[in-house]
């Protein structure tokens, strides 16, 4: 258009200049006029309308020290939040219970379990939870605490090892759950010590750091083929005339009766953050509302109604787009975007898993297209160390992907549905 004008404007150097300024104003006039008319006679679809940016988005990335070496180092540590301060990201979502350990000086864990800290060498005479709190903040990042293995634990472990009776079993007695060529066990959430040692790690980080929030994903449920240990037997016998539980860890009634025991736990673990510290966020990383409650006894839809949740990341980690899409838009996931922040938890590779940025760059446009408060990434060491593609490859791809700085959506600071 500037270039049709300045030809407009040139034209009597050529054209008879004994033309008078006013019948070239005019012709001006009539020629733009035309121009304007032909454009908005086009059809609305056919227009440029760029959609406005974001004023807020969740743009996370969990820290585990499985398969990543990113928390094992100061100065990679540090390295690593600058890089995700540089490339957008706002939320970071630090393991800090895992491998049957704290990853930060706990007297809780001192006491229960006799050790205060992972023995990993890469993490003694650090706390790196503070350093990422102290780091984190100063770049502008959200810092929320991960219970990476809520009640699960290594077989091996000295938890499991010293405190044996807490332990949860089948219906055949046996404990060990695999997780790929790794034995776990299970602590019984329905035992109130256990309760209790959740609890105190809990309130332990959100009283001493200076946290935005706390993440528990469906490890603080407990899988649907355990439950059958003396302990929980005999509690289910008790509110139900001496019956025992259903042989079918899927009986939907023993179903039921487990997830409600762990609702009312949850209710319990957010009254207490709260009445710790009432601005500390609630969050859960969950899986989709039917695999979590059938598979992992943890209800997050009723913990949503409940108001006890006030941030939601689902965990959708398909390769397959019209699956990927279909989690997206089922009943309890809309209902929950019109309550709190719900956000979109997407694969960006595993040890040996290779994910595309093209795939990560299509799920995050699926997401956005539908109004979520967000994106967060499993996991960090996979966004650009873990892929086919090259490192510098993938870094220029999430800076296409958070091309400007953005707020982290926080409830409590009043965030609204997206219309």
């Amino acid at each position: 258009m500037k270039r049709f004008v300045k030809w407009c404007v040139e034209f009597p150097s050529w054209w008879n200049i004994r033309q008078s300024r006013k019948s070239l104003l005019f012709a001006v006039m009539l020629t733009l006029s035309v121009v304007s008319t032909l454009t908005l006679s086009f059809p609305l679809n056919a227009q440029i309308n760029l959609p406005p940016r974001p004023t807020s988005e969740l743009r996370g990335v969990w820290l585990t020290n499985i398969d990543s070496d990113v928390l094992f180092e100061r100065d990679r540590l540090k390295g690593s939040l600058q890089r995700l301060d540089e490339l957008n990201f706002n939320t970071i979502y630090p393991a800090v219970w895992n491998w049957g350990y704290t990853l930060y000086p706990s007297k809780v864990a001192a006491r229960v379990i006799g050790r205060s800290l992972d023995p990993t060498p890469g993490l003694q005479g650090r706390d790196i939870l503070k350093e990422i709190v102290d780091v984190g903040h100063q770049k502008g990042l959200t810092v929320i605490p991960w219970f990476e293995f809520g009640f699960m634990a290594p077989a091996d472990s000295l938890l499991a090892k010293n405190r044996p009776q807490w332990l949860t079993s089948r219906s055949n007695g046996t404990r060990i759950v695999k997780d790929g060529n790794d034995n776990r066990v299970w602590l019984n959430p329905f035992r109130p010590e256990v309760q209790q040692f959740i609890q105190d790690l809990i309130v332990e980080i959100v009283r001493n750091y200076n946290i935005d929030g706390i993440q528990l994903d469906d490890h603080f449920g407990l899988p649907s083929e355990l439950g059958y240990d003396a302990y929980t037997v005999a509690l289910y016998k008790k509110e139900h005339r001496g019956k025992a539980p259903p042989k079918n860890s899927q009986d939907p009634e023993w179903v039921s009766w487990r997830a409600n025991k762990i609702t009312e736990f949850m209710k319990r673990v957010f009254t207490t953050i709260k009445a710790t510290k009432k601005d500390c966020l609630v969050s859960i990383a969950p899986n989709p509302q039917r695999f979590s409650y059938n598979f992992f006894l943890a209800d997050w839809q009723k913990w949503e109604r409940l108001g006890i949740i006030e941030d939601l990341v689902l965990q959708i980690y398909r390769d397959d787009l019209n699956v990927f899409v279909s989690e997206l838009d089922y009943p309890e996931v809309k209902t929950a975007k019109s309550h709190i922040p719900v956000s979109v938890g997407i694969l960006a590779g595993l040890k040996n898993k290779t994910v595309s940025m093209q795939q990560i760059q299509t799920q995050v446009q699926k997401v956005r297209d539908r109004n979520f408060a967000g994106v967060s990434f499993f996991f960090y060491e996979s966004l650009w160390n873990m892929s086919k593609e090259k490192p510098q490859e993938r870094q220029t791809g999430f800076q296409k992907i958070f091309p400007t700085p953005v707020a982290y959506p926080n409830l409590l600071a009043g965030w609204k549905p997206f219309s």
